[in-house]
């Protein structure tokens, strides 16, 4: 590692360097005290005039420059202890600054700046948010990982009453829908109020042109939508043409008396997995050719996202993964933005693409009896039904997907989880 000149070394007090006994003394204490990772360095100290050093094992060490460090500081003067909102003046730090002191914790690192400001940084936040290397296996604020599903998909069934009243049932709810991307619940009351009361538990409703929260409809072209039809609907995902479609859907069939209507959903995360191990070329032409959508049946209504077109596998652009289907085919726009030979990959991967999204092995049908009442990730799950005849209620919501996240996330944290993690 870099030294520091002698006019730095001079300038930072002894307190710079770290003794392995001195960590090791205190390596017990701290593990039961720290949240998180627990880990605890064996070594710190100045990696050269820019960056403090961690290592860790052995093995990783981690490089920090001295103004991230600064910028970062979680003291009450630069982050307020209750909002959790920056205070720091990111703008008044000098660009080259370096610390005078460093000192060691059970659980911290404390740094003396020149100006006599202290910060506190705490060993399972610096390895948390370790950026040189990284050293985390997810991102920080990261849910349950997704169990992907096909027509074999066995959950239970939650009960109404648990979910409302109690909060454990509310957490399994959202602990379905973050693993499964969807779930069920019995005994629900067959009315719109008790639909909407239920859907208020979970999140806030997501206005649209449809209603302005919960909606019910039956087969009259209410709206200008194949939904409103008696038609039958292939399995898509709802809103492909808002810029952010919503995050979850919930449907409660009310009333029921014909034949047909039963209701179709796939694990899209799935199908993607199956398109990129069979036809990985076709997986990339989804994954970046982008599709125009539209609604437009209602006189007084042109909705178009924006930017006016998404592909319909979508990734996260840092790790890669994927994180969003946005597909039905029913609302695509006119395809006037291609060459001839983009066109047919296309088509291709398209077809390819519905190959494997309505095989049998991959469809889960239920009928949604009155009293059953579905809820699922509209980033993932696609849905569609059977054609019916006779008289079918359905209502339903929307839910918006940082808010369905946040529930997720919050009911699970602690006051120290969120210190470690944000």
């Amino acid at each position: 590692m870099q030294c520091f000149s002698k006019r730095m070394m001079a300038a930072v007090t002894t307190r710079r360097t770290f003794s392995s006994s001195l960590f090791a003394s205190h390596k017990q204490n701290a593990k039961k005290q720290l949240q998180g990772t627990g880990t605890v360095p064996q070594k710190a100290g100045l990696a050269n005039p820019q960056q403090v050093y961690l290592d860790w094992n052995a093995r990783k060490t981690s490089v920090y420059n001295n103004f991230w460090l600064r910028d970062h500081c979680h003291c009450p003067q630069c982050y307020h202890p209750v909002t959790r909102q920056r205070l720091v003046d990111t703008f008044s730090i000098p660009r080259d600054i370096q610390p005078v002191a460093l000192d060691s914790t059970e659980d911290a690192l404390d740094v003396t700046w020149p100006d006599g400001h202290q910060s506190r940084y705490r060993w399972d936040w610096l390895h948390t948010h370790s950026y040189s290397p990284i050293l985390r296996t997810d991102e920080p604020l990261q849910t349950k990982r997704p169990v992907l599903w096909d027509v074999n998909l066995n959950i239970p069934a939650l009960q109404h009453e648990e979910v409302m009243e109690t909060t454990q049932g509310l957490k399994a709810w959202l602990d379905q829908l973050e693993t499964y991307g969807i779930s069920f619940i019995e005994g629900v009351p067959k009315t719109v109020e008790a639909t909407e009361a239920l859907a208020r538990r979970l999140c806030f409703l997501r206005e649209t042109h449809y209603s302005q929260g919960i909606w019910s409809f039956t087969a009259d072209l209410a709206h200008a939508d194949t939904a409103y039809t008696q038609l039958a609907l292939g399995a898509h995902t709802d809103n492909t043409y808002f810029t952010e479609p919503a995050g979850l859907q919930m449907f409660h069939k009310l009333e029921f008396e014909g034949q047909g209507g039963d209701s179709l959903f796939v694990d899209g995360f799935h199908v993607a997995k199956e398109l990129k191990r069979l036809h990985p070329t076709a997986y990339r032409t989804l994954a970046n050719t982008r599709v125009p959508t539209h609604s437009a049946g209602d006189e007084h209504v042109l909705i178009v996202p924006t930017p006016r077109a998404h592909p319909i596998l979508n990734h996260d652009d840092t790790s890669g993964e994927l994180y969003q289907i946005r597909y039905n085919n029913d609302d695509r726009s006119t395809l006037d933005h291609l060459s001839t030979a983009q066109l047919d990959e296309f088509y291709d991967a398209l077809f390819l693409w519905h190959k494997l999204l309505t095989s049998a092995k991959n469809e889960v049908w239920d009928t949604l009896n009155p009293g059953r009442v579905v809820t699922f990730d509209n980033w993932r799950v696609l849905h569609g039904r059977s054609a019916f005849t006779g008289h079918r209620r359905i209502c339903g919501a929307y839910f918006p997907w940082d808010d369905y996240k946040s529930r997720a996330r919050t009911l699970k944290m602690t006051p120290q989880d969120k210190d470690r993690l944000l």
